[in-house]
């Protein structure tokens, strides 16, 4: 057999057909390459604009479901009446959900997103701005807005003169090669830039805001004082990097708080305005200041800004023990059941008392009035008119003793530790005393105090956070207002003698008419009918506005023939002009058509 092959050399299969070697498989991109495209992935604008649309989508839970930060109780009353769905939604942090190790991912990616995609863009804008204009294309006559006219002056004071028109007009101009470059309107693109970077300026402030900023809230009381501290604050969310010492020391302390309220008609008891006339100090050693504090108008002082945020009736007791001694006297600030005409509950703790404890419930009508059936009380009118109080009574451990925190709005261990005390249910009008059944003491109620209730805001991202706001507004305004527009200008020697300019537009959108102004402006007020613009087919005469003349015995002969039924005789030529051939620029043009613009012109004569 191998001599069989030695002597068939020439039936050797061609290289083409033969079995190819086995190629060795290629390598991966290893791990700096999988970062690489990682890292191009995460840095484009779908991929920021994903992010938008998540950050967008995952502040909608903070929105419909109550939140740690602004209503702890409201989510513990969730919890109790969603047994399902509650823990559920606690264990994905629905109900903190701007605290969220998710959001705060979310959050992140998006900022080093927008920063992976603007930043080499504001670099490339940079470089282009400081560029020379890109030069003249071979055949200006295919560009969307396109002029050619012949001149008698010489081709370097034609691009002298286009120097000086386009840079009146803010073009930035590179005249070389017999040509003139010019290009204008990057400012639309700094403006989209201006959008993005305001935006990235937007987050970084409002994250700056979040950590070094807090939020609280303050029941005040007519004639007490607030001490910005913490001790203080009913309600305090602080920031992640924020310090104890960054409280600005300042008071505020409620004078008088006046509510006003429809007295007729349909919309009587709605309210009308509200008024805290409080006074403040910036610092212990300041002097006091006035200011009334409604609502929209917000106290600023210390850094911080203090909102009015509601009101409420808070009733001043006097409570005696057993023995006669005066175990309690103060405001009781009281929670309204009903918004429309403030009825009110509160409750009452004497841990003082000897030998027992005492607490009460009581519910406020501002304006007393009975039910239609007569049977029970009702508050007509959100203002204190008529004040009427409910008590019941209680005695025994409040459990303040135990270490358990208590809610100052809620009697606990009712049954338990706390009795009630057998015939303790009385209504009180101001000035009027309750006796407790078997010596246990008496309660006086003394008269009507109100309360407000305020928000303290330290937020050091919000001026920030409002410039970037203002500059994305201006940014995504200029994008859209300007546009990149780039105009050239050739001249060159034509026949005769004289110069051929070719002028040619481009703008990013539709054409403007600041094209025609250039060229206008271009050949001069002052040009001769022989130099008529020609845009689309111009020819050296009048181009593309001039009418071919045709021999008056050939008209005549045709349209002889076209009565008699035959077609024209043609000698094999085209209709001669006066002049040379017309110019081309890419395509036949319609007499009088305006083909560079758009526009239609009369023919010229």
């Amino acid at each position: 057999m191998s001599d069989i092959k030695d002597i068939e050399t020439g039936t050797e299969a061609p290289a083409a057909r033969q079995a190819p070697e086995e190629v060795p498989r290629p390598r991966g991109i290893g791990p700096l390459g999988w970062l690489r495209w990682g890292w191009r992935q995460l840095t484009t604008m779908r991929t920021a604009l994903i992010l938008l649309f998540l950050v967008a989508l995952g502040a909608v839970p903070g929105s419909a479901l109550p939140q740690r930060g602004q209503a702890p109780e409201k989510v513990a009353a969730y919890l109790s009446d969603h047994k399902t769905l509650g823990p559920l939604f606690d264990k994905l942090s629905l109900f903190d959900v701007f605290a969220a190790p998710w959001f705060a991912a979310i959050y992140i990616l998006l900022f080093v997103s927008l920063a992976g995609c603007v930043i080499p863009r504001a670099v490339k804008h940079y470089q282009s701005m400081r560029a020379r204009p890109p030069a003249a294309p071979r055949n200006l006559g295919r560009l969307p807005q396109s002029v050619s006219y012949e001149t008698d002056a010489a081709p370097e004071d034609v691009l002298a003169e286009a120097r000086k028109v386009l840079r009146g007009r803010r073009f930035r101009v590179d005249v070389s090669d017999g040509s003139a470059a010019a290009e204008k309107g990057y400012l639309g693109e700094t403006g989209n830039l201006v959008f993005h970077l305001a935006l990235l300026g937007l987050l970084f402030a409002l994250g700056a805001g979040n950590m070094f900023g807090y939020r609280g809230s303050v029941l005040l009381t007519e004639g007490k004082t607030f001490a910005n501290s913490l001790g203080q604050y009913d309600d305090f969310t602080p920031g992640r990097l924020f310090d104890d010492g960054d409280l600005a020391p300042f008071t505020i302390g409620l004078d008088d708080f006046k509510a006003k309220y429809e007295m007729q008609g349909d919309k009587r008891g709605q309210a009308t305005s509200f008024d805290a006339w409080i006074h403040y100090r910036d610092k212990p050693s300041g002097k006091d200041q006035k200011y009334d504090l409604r609502i929209n108008h917000p106290l600023k002082v210390g850094g911080t800004k203090v909102y009015l945020l509601g009101h409420g009736y808070a009733p001043k007791f006097t409570v005696k023990d057993a023995k006669g001694n005066v175990a309690f006297q103060d405001t009781v600030p009281f929670l309204a059941m009903e918004p429309r005409n403030l009825t009110s509950e509160g409750v009452i703790k004497v841990p003082d008392a000897e030998p027992d404890q005492l607490a009460f419930y009581a519910i406020l009508w501002p304006t007393a009035v009975a039910s239609e059936d007569g049977k029970q009380i009702v508050s007509a009118f959100p203002g204190a008119l008529r004040p009427v109080i409910t008590l019941s009574s209680f005695k025994g451990d409040l459990g303040l003793d135990s270490g358990t925190p208590q809610s100052v709005y809620k009697l606990e261990g009712i049954g338990k530790t706390l009795q009630p005390i057998k015939g303790g249910e009385k209504l009180l009008e101001p000035g009027e005393t309750f006796k407790l059944p078997g010596d246990a003491g008496s309660i006086t109620f003394d008269g009507m105090s109100e309360y407000v209730t305020m928000s303290v805001n330290h937020d050091p991202g919000r001026i920030p956070a409002l410039v970037a706001a203002v500059l994305a507004v201006l940014g995504v305004a200029t994008s859209f207002l300007v546009r990149r527009r780039r105009v050239w200008v050739r001249a060159s020697a034509g026949k005769g003698g004289r110069t051929v300019v070719e002028v040619g537009g481009l703008t990013l959108g539709n054409p403007t008419s600041e094209f025609d102004d250039i060229v206008t402006a271009l050949r001069g007020p002052d040009a001769p009918a022989g130099d008529d613009a020609s845009q689309g087919e111009a020819g050296p005469d009048g181009g593309a506005g001039a009418e071919p003349e045709h021999d008056g015995a050939e008209q005549k002969k045709n349209g002889a023939a076209q009565k008699d039924g035959a077609e024209p005789e043609k000698d094999g030529t085209e209709p001669e002009q006066d002049g040379s051939e017309p110019e081309q620029n890419g395509s036949e043009a319609e007499p009088g058509a305006d083909r560079g613009s758009g526009s239609a012109t009369e023919p010229k004569e």
